[in-house]
């Protein structure tokens, strides 16, 4: 396939109760594991990508190096791939734009942007967020790839530990209708757990819904509040790094 028609496949895979899963990875083998396992997509989480190069998140990983882990994923299967681009590596909107092209040349079809301030503290004003993913969006049309743009909000992250998420759900609703008209194609949420205010969010905005496996969410009670897309984030790493260990332990050189 042609980048442009993996990007018009992944769009396509955002199905309301049927949602498209994304198990993330962070490199060309695990791509190639998960493509070979029957994954319609590849998305990377950048937690997991940052650790396998032994980086923190929150955009400590070289940007260059970045896009040479997404160009080898991109090569390395068929299928389209989404980038966890956090902040988009950049403030200033000409930078930002800039590094979108790059990561569009690089392959990706489809990005994860996310509303956090990185380095700082809380979120971006509304107003600010809607004119980064602007940019953003007037990079990837100039480019001629139609991006799947998810704008991550962080709203559910940022709230206290005794917050109270439902009071958080017409913000979400008012920042996912501003990112829509600005030009995001999606809302991911994480953070966010309870499959009822899920649902309600699902009914009241018009972009496909991401959220993550965490706390006590499941896959069925995601699929039945109606998201369109669920992902991992840095779980499938955790994962694969706890059995690596295990398998290391198992093999008893102590003994």
């Amino acid at each position: 396939m042609t980048q442009i028609e993996k990007a018009r496949d992944f769009r396509a895979l955002h199905r309301p109760g049927d949602p498209l899963v994304l198990y993330n990875v962070w490199d060309a083998g695990g791509a190639e594991a998960i493509a070979r396992a029957g994954a319609p997509a590849i998305a990377t989480a950048s937690w997991s990508v940052a650790a396998a190069q032994g980086f923190e998140d929150g955009q400590a990983i070289p940007f260059a190096l970045l896009l040479g882990i997404v160009s080898r994923m991109a090569a390395a299967v068929d299928l389209p791939v989404s980038v966890d681009f956090e902040g988009g590596y950049a403030e200033d909107t000409d930078k930002l734009q800039d590094n979108l092209r790059q990561l569009v040349r690089a392959g990706a079809i489809g990005i994860n942007f996310e509303d956090r301030v990185i380095g700082g503290s809380g979120l971006y004003p509304l107003a600010d967020q809607e004119a980064r993913i602007t940019a953003l969006r007037h990079a990837a049309d100039r480019e001629g790839v139609p991006l799947f743009i998810n704008a991550r909000t962080d709203l559910f992250l940022e709230a206290r530990p005794d917050g109270k998420p439902a009071a958080l759900i017409e913000e979400a609703k008012t920042r996912a209708a501003a990112y829509a008209a600005a030009g995001a194609d999606g809302l991911f949420v994480p953070g966010l757990t309870d499959a009822d205010l899920i649902g309600a969010l699902c009914r009241d905005i018009e972009t496909p819904v991401n959220v993550m496996m965490t706390g006590d969410l499941t896959i069925g009670a995601a699929t039945q509040a109606g998201v369109s897309r669920i992902s991992f984030g840095p779980a499938s790493y955790a994962a694969a790094m706890n059995d690596l260990a295990a398998r290391y332990r198992a093999l008893n050189l102590a003994g």
